[in-house]
């Protein structure tokens, strides 16, 4: 059964826009959740359908909520050995490995994440999201490695979503570009917006967008006659954009190794280290790798953080490059 809640405006709350009046009397709903269930005709402002999240509100408005009964879920389960690193009552810390896409998708709805978590207990994943991602609070690329945290009821989703939406999650990861950057540590700060060129493509702008941020630093520079100059940098991030550090590093023209979707052309290499050419032409993956998470834990308010280490087909990358430095 929906549930329904009805307001009624006091002249000390008008003149707000509906989304944030809504957010206010409902904490346990995040902005973005009320921003949905407003646009899918779930508010009704004064007797009729709102669709207008920025609707500013009157004294006396009558305002009712529909919260909608969650979709049961359809999802085949998908005999997959995940890598939990931490589990409780509310939540999963999962360290994702790179070749898995995080949620099913036209062209891959059984071989995912989420197919994973429901045959792993189906029961105890968060509802409140797209029937295809229960569970899911924030994604990775399929090619990226590295940590993810899976919500296992609606409030616990609720409180994470809106940690991610303030940009208070601490997100880390470790990546190899080609060449350098300078300088060596800073802060890229541009928005970033759907490719004109490539739907499926993000871009950097300086014009339109979502506002993207990200600080990086270098931790090492491998440059010899043997090697092609790569640097393995550290980056974290102040939001959290679709492909926000590939389309960053590809901003300043030092694409990701492995990265075939944004990527900058390079001549051959000469007099390259024959198993270091063989470990980059081979890698099947970005060299990208989300190393640490930290949040505020829902429910008993204490802060996480979790780290893992990188997966053995980029080690032994960075290990062969060290080798040849010497």
């Amino acid at each position: 059964m929906n549930d329904k809640i009805k307001y009624i405006v006091e002249s000390k709350e008008e003149n707000q826009r509906i989304d944030i009046f809504l957010n206010k009397k409902n904490t346990e709903l995040s902005r973005t959740r009320i921003k949905n269930l407003i646009l899918n005709g779930n508010v009704k402002y004064n007797g009729d359908i709102l669709t207008d999240p920025s609707k500013k509100i009157n004294a006396e408005d009558n305002i009712l909520i529909t919260i909608p009964e969650p979709k049961k879920l359809s999802l085949k389960p998908y005999k997959f050995k995940l890598d939990i690193i931490f589990e409780d009552e509310d939540l999963i810390i999962i360290n994702k490995p790179a070749g898995i896409a995080m949620h099913p998708a036209p062209g891959n709805y059984d071989n995912t994440i989420v197919n994973a978590l429901i045959s792993y207990d189906k029961n105890s994943l968060s509802t409140i999201g797209d029937e295809l991602r229960p569970g899911i609070v924030h994604r990775i690329d399929k090619d990226t490695s590295g940590l993810i945290v899976v919500a296992k009821n609606n409030k616990t989703h609720e409180n994470l979503s809106s940690q991610f939406n303030e940009h208070t999650i601490t997100r880390v990861y470790q990546l190899l570009i080609w060449g350098k950057i300078r300088p060596s540590k800073g802060k890229i700060e541009t928005y970033i917006t759907r490719s004109s060129k490539n739907r499926q493509m993000m871009e950097a702008s300086l014009t339109k967008g979502k506002r993207a941020i990200t600080n990086y630093q270098t931790l090492e520079v491998f440059e010899n006659d043997n090697t092609p100059t790569l640097s393995l940098i550290e980056c974290k991030l102040e939001t959290g954009r679709t492909h926000q550090i590939r389309v960053h590093m590809n901003y300043l023209g030092n694409s990701i190794l492995g990265d075939t979707k944004y990527k900058k052309k390079y001549k051959k290499i000469k007099n390259i280290n024959e198993q270091l050419n063989k470990l980059i032409t081979g890698l099947n993956r970005q060299f990208l790798h989300a190393k640490t998470l930290g949040f505020i834990h829902p429910k008993n308010g204490k802060e996480l953080i979790f780290s893992s280490v990188l997966p053995p087909e980029l080690e032994i990358i960075l290990k062969t490059l060290r080798n040849t430095e010497k």
